[in-house]
């Protein structure tokens, strides 16, 4: 066989390969969708979860104001915790390109609601990102007609990746992280991997362990930055915020004379051992006479379909309590615990807190967000299981900004946590000291909005933005 025909079977070969891979990952997410579809129309008819946007993620989107006047930033973010993550970004981004617009687009419901309060002065038009079959998402592409998108942490989506790299618009991960559980699971799928994240135009990743990991999963050296992390750069605008002063008339948070404990996006079963730990702080406070006033609980669900299940749960514990939700009442300045059941309230909050445990680390959900807590200047602790947010985490426990419980069964931690938090609420000094390291680590990592704009610029200046 002439050196031609090889070249020209092994080619053959390779494009079969590509189109088997992509017309098998279509079947696939095809039969995942009417498997899980009882499970939607269910949330939907119960909380309205999957409903919202159904035919945006269908591609159908709205017409918005200045389509076709300027170039089109598309930029993605999967939830709440990225959604909140990329303002300030989003607003650096519009002040060094102020000519341009901006559309976001979210997959969950609650990043849908945050978006369209974080982002109502900044973007052009927020929707639900398409379900990632080829036509769904080249309908959404000819309605945005994007010149550019970032995609917040790592969303790799094969079909959306690949429409954009046959229209030619760059692609950017944005504030890039892999978690070692993802890793694990990209590396089972590593050929298909390497192909997708050739649809990639540069990944500007958080850490060198992210870094290192999408190079292993196939993303060449060339293409890969280090920034920092975005949510440092994070403002938190409770200063000329109505809602902390509103929350403090109404819950008497304002003299701060008794303790406030934030548990701030919980999952099962935290609540319970919160409790339990709450139940415990109050009768060792009594036992011992202390001068200290009882503490006072105010619980943030993660998840708002877990808002009655957890309500349920307090209500069983039978603390004098209330829920956000419910008609101001004047029990509701003495009351013992309070369910935070709203969107997006929860930064606005820790302003008012004594002292915020962030939860989904006594569980193994990997954690979450440590820095709108520190930017507060609060102490903060959380649990053992932080691996989402390692290399913060890291960096907290290293300043000596962050109290970290180690690993234990769910039937210790109650009065692991007790015992934590009793110390914490006695010792005023330790609370003071934990807050500052906490300020002070989040002010000195500031600056990687910057960075990752300087490693944007080339694609701007491809598509030929001012």
């Amino acid at each position: 066989m002439s050196d031609e025909k090889k070249m020209l079977f092994l080619l053959v070969t390779h494009y079969s390969s590509l189109i088997t891979m992509y017309l098998f990952y279509s079947l696939l997410l095809t039969l995942g969708f009417l498997l899980l579809l009882p499970r939607f129309l269910y949330d939907a008819l119960r909380h309205g979860k999957y409903a919202a946007g159904f035919r945006q993620r269908l591609g159908e989107l709205p017409q918005f104001d200045g389509r076709g006047e300027g170039q089109i930033i598309w930029l993605h973010c999967v939830s709440v915790g990225e959604t909140q993550g990329a303002r300030s970004f989003a607003e650096t981004l519009m002040k060094r390109y102020p000519s341009h617009k901006i559309v976001v687009s979210t997959t969950t419901l609650t990043g849908q609601r945050v978006a369209r309060d974080v982002f109502k002065e900044v973007a052009a038009l927020v929707f639900y990102f398409p379900f990632d079959w080829a036509w769904t998402v080249r309908r959404a592409l000819d309605r945005i007609a994007p010149s550019l998108v970032l995609v917040m942490e790592t969303e790799l989506w094969p079909h959306f990746l690949r429409q954009c790299r046959s229209r030619g618009v760059p692609v950017a991960v944005v504030n890039g992280r892999i978690s070692e559980k993802s890793f694990r699971r990209y590396a089972l799928v590593k050929f298909f991997m390497r192909r997708v994240l050739n649809d990639v135009t540069l990944a500007v990743m958080q850490a060198e362990t992210d870094a290192a990991r999408i190079e292993a999963l196939g993303l060449p050296p060339a293409r890969i930055k280090v920034s920092g992390n975005l949510k440092f750069d994070a403002q938190l605008d409770s200063g000329g915020h109505a809602l902390p002063d509103e929350l403090s008339a109404r819950f008497n948070f304002k003299d701060k004379q008794r303790p406030l404990i934030v548990a701030a996006s919980t999952h099962a079963p935290e609540e319970r051992i919160l409790l339990e730990a709450f139940r415990k702080i109050q009768l060792q406070l009594r036992a011992n006479e202390s001068n200290l006033l009882e503490p006072r609980l105010l619980v943030a669900p993660r998840h708002p379909e877990r808002f009655s299940e957890v309500a349920t749960l307090i209500q069983a514990s039978n603390f004098s309590w209330t829920r956000r939700t419910y008609p101001a009442s004047p029990r509701d300045a003495d009351c013992e615990t309070i369910l935070l059941d709203t969107i997006g309230e929860l930064p606005h909050v820790y302003s008012l807190a004594t002292i915020v445990f962030v939860g989904g680390s006594l569980a193994p959900y990997g954690g979450h967000n440590i820095l709108e807590p520190a930017a507060a200047g609060v102490p903060i602790v959380t649990g053992a299981h932080t691996h989402n947010f390692a290399s913060v985490t890291k960096t907290f426990l290293q300043r000596e900004a962050l109290l970290q419980l180690p690993a234990v069964g769910d039937e210790q931690a109650p009065d692991l946590l007790a015992r934590v938090l009793i110390d914490l609420l006695q010792d005023t000094d330790k609370r003071c000291r934990l807050g500052a390291n906490a300020f002070r680590a989040l002010e000195d990592n500031r600056g990687a909005s910057n960075r990752t704009l300087e490693f944007l610029k080339p694609l701007f200046e491809q598509r030929e933005m001012p």
